[in-house]
């Protein structure tokens, strides 16, 4: 899989999993091949399933109205999910379908290469951290073998509780302030810590050794 076109022909072309079988069209990703952030879903919905696009639902709305937000759309950015087929009825991906996938997905990281991995809710989350919650592990930037990842709500929390709304866009609206620092070296991240603008510049981050496979 030498680039993003030949993952996405051969995305649609898997019958890798039993999600292969009942699938309108697979949903390999989209967006920039030099993309600085790239955000990882579940997986494809009724609307996805259709278009073979992600995230074109009343989810993606939301995540579109978020990326205006901070002053970007869809071609600045590359959005994929865990599994690249609608699991039926929008259940939960299983186990077995999301490592049938990993394949792909970890070849595109590794092709964009993105300064920054915004997980969006529960199932990209524990990609990176097993055993992690959402709702401790969210807003909270950390480092897992070399790459910065910051964990969110998926946007269609938003739609299933209006509450969580708030919490979706403040953390969203730190991005741009986390790219930044990102890119001065003298200015590392700390990990396991919210990004709080009132705060001096942090220590140098270090792997810890919880985050070993």
């Amino acid at each position: 899989m030498n680039n993003l076109e030949e993952i996405a022909w051969l995305v649609n072309r898997c019958a890798d999993c039993e999600l292969s079988r009942g699938r309108n069209k697979a949903v390999p990703g989209e967006g920039s091949p030099q993309a600085d952030l790239m955000f990882i879903g579940e997986g494809p919905g009724y609307h996805e399933d259709r278009l073979g696009r992600p995230f074109v639902g009343p989810a993606g709305q939301f995540l579109d109205d978020l990326l205006m937000s901070i002053g970007l759309k869809r071609a600045d950015v590359f959005i994929a999910n865990m599994v690249k087929c609608r699991p039926p009825q929008n259940r939960d991906p299983l186990p077995a379908e999301m490592s049938a996938c990993s394949k792909y997905l970890d070849r595109q990281i590794e092709l964009i290469d993105p300064k920054l991995i915004i997980t969006l809710g529960r199932f990209s989350l524990t990609r990176f951290f097993p055993g992690e919650t959402i709702t401790r592990a969210r807003g909270k930037v950390r480092e897992k073998e070399g790459r910065w990842i910051y964990p969110i709500m998926h946007p269609a929390a938003a739609l299933h509780r209006e509450e969580n709304r708030s919490t979706i866009v403040s953390d969203f609206k730190e991005i741009p302030r986390i790219l930044e620092r990102l890119d001065r070296p003298s200015s590392p991240l700390m990990e396991d810590q919210p990004v709080e603008p009132q705060k001096a510049t942090a220590p140098q981050a270090q792997q810890l050794s919880l985050f070993s496979s």
